[in-house]
């Protein structure tokens, strides 16, 4: 039975939302504010967008925020995604160990996993770059793809898999026609949440990123060190956007899935 919302949840609720949302929308409108320095309102103005597009070093970081952050999450969504698999599946020695450490890695802090992997990369002689970011990257962004598609898994009967076995389908065939098909809402998930994850850190690119490859996040965060401008809350505003089109994209794609 629907019981009906009373004032107090109302309230709530509403606080929740405008203590999250509230913030953002500030940001996008004085995105829009003629004023330089002041978050009094002056006026309406595009010039904010008029200075960020024609700012040809900020597109360069977008850009390679954008590569890595694509480059990231199939690297993580593929290796996260049959990692799961073989985990829900297959028993093998250690693998209770195993699924600890990938909990593990989703709960160390950001500065320990980036001092981490910069002293690999030193010892190693990986150069600081594309290459060090990706592989930092699609770490940390590995273990929440693990979780989320074996999520996904543990809701599905395993007398599926006994079934196709006993009808002659060998492992590939499941994993390509019963498998991935099953997983594949969770997989979208995976894949936008590590792509977020990846395009929106700060911490370990901070260790782990070279000179010739500057992303997005590390020219923000240099820039408010320097004075909050509006010009970041038109950046920021653009990605904001992006980021709910993603979603609603990825929502309706799903939807017009499972109405098929």
């Amino acid at each position: 039975m629907n019981q009906k919302l009373t004032l107090p949840k109302t309230g709530y609720m509403l606080g929740v939302y405008a203590f999250l949302y509230l913030p953002i929308l500030i940001l996008i409108a004085l995105s829009f504010n003629s004023a330089t320095f002041s978050i009094v309102w002056h006026g309406f103005s595009l010039k904010w967008y008029g200075r960020l597009f024609h700012d040809a070093n900020m597109w360069v970081a977008a850009w390679h925020s954008i590569l890595l952050g694509l480059s990231a999450s199939l690297v993580a969504t593929t290796l996260g995604t049959l990692a799961a698999v073989s985990l829900f599946r297959f028993k093998f020695r250690g693998k209770t160990l195993l699924q600890g450490l990938i909990f593990v890695l989703i709960v160390v802090p950001d500065i320990v996993l980036g001092i981490a992997l910069l002293i690999l990369f030193s010892r190693t002689d990986i150069p600081l770059g594309f290459v060090s970011l990706l592989l930092a990257h699609a770490t940390f962004c590995l273990p929440f793809v693990v979780v989320t598609v074996f999520g996904r898994m543990a809701g599905i009967d395993k007398n599926i898999f006994e079934a196709a076995i006993d009808l002659g389908a060998n492992e590939f065939t499941i994993l390509r026609k019963i498998t991935f098909p099953l997983l594949l809402p969770a997989i979208i998930a995976g894949m936008l949440l590590s792509f977020t994850l990846s395009f929106d850190d700060v911490v370990i690119s901070y260790f782990v990123a070279g000179p010739g490859f500057e992303i997005l996040p590390l020219k923000i965060f240099a820039l408010a060190r320097l004075g909050l401008k509006p010009e970041l809350n038109a950046l920021c505003s653009i990605i904001f956007v992006i980021t709910v089109g993603l979603v609603l994209s990825a929502q309706l794609v799903l939807r017009r899935r499972k109405s098929a």
